[in-house]
């Protein structure tokens, strides 16, 4: 899906515009073919106008008399439910196909994931290069190189420290610990983004800890989380700085994904990944690259894993947008569940009756997370401008739901009913 951002600059394919129409009194949002020879002060007055006319539609929509519940009734609440569960599930995936690596004597925490970086790179960076030209490649690489490489750098180590732990402490330990991740999406956003978060919000952030506290606690009553491990310090240190650089890159992310195409921020992720990971996995995993038993079984579960892991980038960049790294982070405590049901299928595990307890406990913390949302839900970033101007008319974002909103309620020209134009 292509789509261009609604702006004021010359050399867009194709620009949405707004105008007041004087004699009707409302908001118009149109399309205006070739603005490239368009006078610069001509440029200035359609971004203003299209920035008041968004204004407008996002306070109408914010405004608009709603009950506690309406939210949860949008499309937008469901798809933001119902794909956190898919992330939780893919994120299960990609740690059942880790644990069976362990299992026939593979541990290689950083070349594993260098295979996702290729396959984001042949799809997002080849395709961020088709539609931009290497003459506007090359301007984000000089202008924006440096904050994707930095995205990159920390979305490497994440993954990296996070299975290391693994190797060092026992699970209950390493899964207690990522609860921080939470902690630094949620400070980081507040101090540096400027989002203020409601009293529902926290309270739903606190009922989906404590669901996962309560399976934490099954899994260590019944002793199947937990155990002694080989340097239970070191490994939760490990577990520690690859739950904070999580959270780091999570709220990096969905600062990107909220100013640029998804495509974009996904290709750069993978092109400075490969060659990040790759020097990594070099140094640290060359002696297990060497030594490795590379059989059949072992093949096919990193090729899980990173198809599995392919999956979960790829949809991570319109949760960030539709919701936020917050829940996106809450989300993902459902992933002890799914993870047992799959222990129950390959590894043989029983369900605790705690289980079923815990998961609709999750669940309704993320319900009661939207409680007290307007119907932008987390849609609408902070850091973007009352209008939003600093950020792209993509899926998912307030922008774009503003311009298609007015549309839909008939305050633009009679000839123009399609849908706005939105870049993904």
């Amino acid at each position: 899906m292509t789509d261009q951002v609604p702006s004021g600059k010359p050399g867009d394919e194709i620009e949405i515009t707004t105008a007041v129409s004087n004699d009707a009194g409302r908001t118009s949002i149109n399309r205006d073919h070739g603005t490239a020879s368009s006078p610069a002060s001509s440029d200035d007055d359609d971004a203003a106008a299209d920035n008041e006319a968004v204004s407008q539609a996002l306070h109408a929509l914010e405004g608009r008399k709603v009950r506690w519940y309406s939210y949860l009734k949008t499309r937008d609440f469901w798809f933001v439910l119902i794909v956190g569960q898919v992330l939780a599930l893919a994120i299960t995936a990609t740690n059942t196909f880790s644990s069976l690596l362990v299992a026939h004597d593979t541990s290689i925490p950083a070349f594993q994931t260098f295979f996702n970086y290729v396959l984001l790179t042949l799809f997002y960076f080849t395709y961020t290069l088709y539609q931009y030209g290497f003459r506007k490649m090359g301007g984000i690489l000089l202008r924006d190189g440096w904050k994707y490489f930095i995205l990159s750098f920390l979305d490497v180590q994440g993954n990296y420290f996070t299975v290391l732990a693994y190797n060092y402490t026992n699970i209950l330990s390493a899964q207690l610990i990522n609860f921080w991740a939470i902690v630094i999406v949620v400070v980081v956003s507040f101090l540096l983004l400027r989002v203020r978060y409601k009293v529902f919000q926290i309270i739903g952030i606190l009922i989906c800890v404590g669901g996962t506290g309560v399976l934490l606690a099954s899994d260590h009553i019944r002793g199947t989380n937990g155990g002694p491990g080989v340097d239970l310090l070191k490994g939760d240190l490990f577990a520690l700085l690859g739950a904070t650089i999580y959270g780091l890159t999570n709220t990096f992310e969905e600062w990107f994904v909220s100013k640029r195409p998804a495509y974009e921020v996904l290709g750069f992720l993978g092109f400075f990944g490969i060659f990040i990971n790759g020097v990594q996995a070099a140094i640290f995993d060359r002696h297990s690259l060497e030594t490795g038993n590379f059989t059949g079984p072992v093949i096919g579960y990193i090729v899980g894993y990173t198809l599995a892991l392919t999956l979960f980038y790829s949809i991570v960049p319109f949760i960030l947008r539709i919701a936020s790294a917050a829940f996106f982070n809450i989300s993902l405590l459902t992933g002890n569940f799914w993870g047992t049901i799959i222990g129950v299928r390959v590894f043989g595990y029983t369900v605790h009756f705690l289980y079923p307890i815990a998961f609709v406990l999750i669940i309704i913390g993320q319900l009661t997370y939207f409680l007290a949302g307007s119907m932008l839900g987390d849609s609408k970033k902070p850091w973007l401008g009352d209008a939003q101007e600093g950020g792209i008319a993509g899926f998912g974002t307030a922008k774009l739901k503003a311009i298609n909103a007015a549309r839909r309620g008939d305050i633009v020209a009679e000839d123009e009913n399609q849908p706005a134009t939105q870049q993904v």
